[in-house]
């Protein structure tokens, strides 16, 4: 059986067999949960060609699933050629080393899978230390496994390799040990708190502004949301787990008020707590963030189930109770009007767009818009008739409510944010001037 090629000229996908337990009071069948796991594994550039599920009451502390059903999973994969077994679950460094000894192949849980990702979509210098930290972190506890894993990765973070769960820290060394790898964290850590430094640099220059965050699950749309709502470039691809930066642009809504919204990485069920803890800098976005839009994607089957697994991800990371309005996305797409209106009768304050056809984008925007103004307090403000680049400035930061002209003053009534107010500097006149380049 020959191999399948992958687009780019000489790079081999490689086989997996997929496999998933079902447990009693599992809330979904294994099905939806392998589909996924397929998703995942085509996204680290893998070749599905088995899928196996077995039913379990209790799991195997020895090798998770039962000894046969292990022998089977060996036989099949040799069957197919497969050269990895990719489980939808987490396994501990000891079921990891037992299952492979079993099925003569090398076994990747659902967390090396989704962390081979990440390195495999990692662009930034931030993306790639953040993902590499989740590594250690991962292999930390597996060391005595590590020694053979490590001799077959080929290149660093993000490098050329096909091969599921070997795209890892790049480290050469068979003889590392928890010294070196505690050493290699802590340097990481150090690394990450500079660059999170530098991300609240930037930024303090966007304070006074309103910032809207999109958070969900991956996938579901945010990125497209963002070009159709800012009309600004941003990177849009169908994958899963397509942007791992943040990227931030000025979304300008009517009466040319300004304000900032940002799209980051996307979550999905059991997110890896490694990645969770180092992703803290990118996700800070969020944590930073005036308003919340929860993106959902409205025609997906586990749309509930997605929508759950992005809250517990936000409560994880103590943004659970920001501000948040539900953005159900793809209503395009949408063929059970029945389950929309479940999703809809569930949430608190929800609007329901399509990023593709602009349905419901103004709705969203006016939405948003009652937000920020309650975001901002209404002063009075005497500023020199002359000032015209404070009253530019209050015009374009605020909402001008009354100006009326007294003498050689004018008295503004604005909607300015905390942040705008406290930018303004007294004079010994009595009258108010924008402090700094404005």
């Amino acid at each position: 059986m020959k191999e399948e090629r992958g687009i780019a000229q000489g790079v081999v996908r490689e086989k997996v067999v997929l496999v998933g337990v079902e447990r009693p009071g599992d809330e979904r069948t294994v099905e939806p949960l392998l589909n996924e796991l397929r998703r995942l594994a085509e996204t680290a550039g893998a070749v599905v060609v088995d899928e196996i599920v077995q039913k379990r009451a209790r799991l195997s502390s020895a090798t998770f699933v039962g000894k046969g059903k292990a022998e089977e999973i060996g036989k099949r994969a040799a069957t197919f050629g497969a050269g990895a077994i990719l489980f939808n679950d987490d396994l501990s460094p000891a079921q990891s080393r037992n299952l492979e000894k079993a099925v003569g192949r090398r076994v990747v849980d659902r967390s090396e899978l989704i962390l081979d990702i990440f390195a495999l979509r990692a662009r930034s210098r931030e993306a790639r230390v953040q993902v590499e930290l989740a590594q250690y972190e991962y292999l930390r506890p597996r060391l005595k496994r590590m020694w053979t894993h490590l001799e077959r990765m080929e290149g660093g973070t993000g490098g050329g390799s096909s091969r599921i769960g070997t795209r890892g820290p790049g480290e050469k060394q068979l003889e590392v040990d928890r010294r070196l790898v505690a050493r290699r964290i802590q340097d990481l850590k150090e690394e990450l708190e500079h660059l999170d430094r530098q991300h609240r640099t930037r930024a303090r220059a966007r304070e006074g502004y309103f910032r809207v965050s999109l958070v969900g699950y991956t996938n579901a749309g945010k990125s497209s949301l963002l070009r159709a709502l800012t009309g600004a470039e941003a990177f849009v691809e169908d994958r899963l787990f397509a942007t791992l930066d943040t990227q931030t642009r000025a979304w300008v809504l009517p009466g040319n008020k300004r304000l900032f919204l940002s799209d980051t990485v996307g979550f999905i069920r059991r997110l890896p707590h490694h990645l969770v803890a180092s992703f803290r800098a990118t996700l800070s976005e969020t944590l930073e963030a005036d308003l919340l839009l929860h993106v959902v994607d409205a025609s997906h089957p586990d749309a509930e189930i997605q929508k759950r697994a992005v809250e517990e991800v936000l409560r994880e990371i103590g943004a659970g109770d920001l501000p948040c309005l539900l953005v159900l996305n793809k209503v395009d797409e949408v063929k059970d009007r029945i389950s929309l209106e479940v999703l809809r009768r569930g949430a608190r304050d929800e609007v329901v767009v399509s990023a593709l056809t602009g349905e419901g984008l103004d709705a969203l925007g006016q939405r948003v818009q009652r937000a920020a103004e309650k975001f901002h307090e209404v002063a009075e403000i005497r500023v020199d008739a002359g000032d015209g680049r404070t009253l530019a400035w209050l015009a374009s930061r605020g909402t001008v409510l009354e100006e009326a002209y007294e003498d050689s003053v004018v008295r503004v009534r604005v909607r300015l944010s905390r942040g705008d107010r406290s930018r303004l500097q007294e004079t010994p006149e009595g009258t108010f001037r924008i402090a700094g380049k404005g």
